[in-house]
């Protein structure tokens, strides 16, 4: 993977994102599928499922990130495989994998599948919709859905005043890839975004959720990142409020309570505070923490201790293998 990629790691804010907001995920990007779900009658995340799906099929490295059951309106009942492309680059393999993955669904549960997919890379003419092929007057085909988030990048404006989270999401995406060489610019525009996250009407659990989306997407030096702390303090002091810079300490926190309900011993308070030292200056420690946490469950204060004393350079290989690791053994494996 370049060091551009590495440095920039899209999949896992893109999954928090899904996680945390998936209908006005598929509103934003798929308004007509929207439209059509009852989201009264609640959804619900199949990842189990998804995973022994994966398994199975053995295609080797996928992104399928989300599975979800939702109802519609006419009272179906459907699944959503939610495929979102965060690579970057062309990939001519993709539509196939859509393909795969749809028919591998439909045979595990016998029921219809929608496809859904988001493409993430610079190029405007490739947007690969369709896989199939015909023998012997026998055809197979899919078509699905497509959203090119490189299509925002003509309204900025829009994306900014737009109330759906998934806004500032396709924002922050494209001012990431916009800004790699330019930490100055990378830093004015990260500002803004989180200003805009003060000035939405959300709950500070939702608040705290997408500031967690922003820093892990739009990574920065050192220098700027503390520059980005202190601005950060001043908007809290101007607003009279305190949500963003409990970020790193509640998502350290919630590791290390889980692991101390397991019987593990380290200091709660210490842990913190380094957690909390590393995070700011680094940026991605305590987001790793969590995902480690929820992929594999509570932590060993070895692990714990491993990712306070981290480098910036480790964080990258983690984040990079954490997803894609079986266990936690392979993602620290070598490091």
């Amino acid at each position: 993977m370049p060091a551009s990629a590495a440095q920039d790691d899209y999949d896992s804010p893109w999954k928090e994102a899904v996680e945390h907001a998936f209908p006005e995920f598929i509103d934003f990007y798929f308004p007509d599928a929207g439209r059509q779900i009852d989201w009264a009658r609640g959804h619900r995340f199949l990842d189990k499922e998804l995973q022994q799906i994966v398994r199975d099929a053995a295609l080797g490295r996928r992104h399928v990130d989300k599975l979800a059951s939702v109802t519609t309106h006419a009272g179906e009942e459907d699944l959503l495989c939610v495929h979102i492309e965060v690579q970057g680059s062309m990939d001519p393999d993709f539509a196939r994998r859509m393909f795969v993955y749809n028919y591998r669904i439909y045979d595990s549960y016998d029921r219809p599948v929608a496809s859904l997919a988001v493409l993430a890379d610079d190029d405007p003419a490739w947007r690969p919709d369709r896989f199939g092929y015909e023998r012997l007057g026998c055809r197979h085909n899919l078509q699905f859905p497509v959203a090119k988030l490189v299509d925002h990048a003509a309204d900025e404006a829009a994306l900014l005043c737009n109330p759906n989270p998934f806004a500032l999401v396709t924002a922050a995406h494209l001012y990431t890839r916009r800004t790699r060489r330019s930490p100055i610019a990378r830093f004015d525009a990260k500002r803004r975004l989180v200003r805009l996250l003060y000035e939405r009407d959300w709950t500070r659990q939702r608040i705290l959720d997408f500031f967690s989306v922003l820093d892990w997407m739009m990574r920065l030096p050192r220098e700027f990142e503390q520059r980005l702390w202190q601005d950060i303090e001043s908007i809290e002091g101007e607003r009279k409020v305190k949500y963003v810079t409990s970020v790193e300490r509640l998502a350290i926190e919630r590791g290390l309570q889980k692991g101390m309900e397991q019987g593990l011993e380290i200091g709660i308070e210490k842990g913190i505070e380094q957690g909390i030292e590393k995070g700011r200056a680094q940026g991605s420690a305590s987001v790793l923490l969590r995902l480690l946490n929820r992929r594999f469950g509570p932590l060993s204060p070895d692990i714990i201790r491993r990712l306070s004393q981290s480098t910036p350079e480790q964080l990258e290989i983690w984040a990079e293998r954490v997803l894609e690791a079986r266990t936690i053994d392979e993602v620290f494996a070598g490091n």
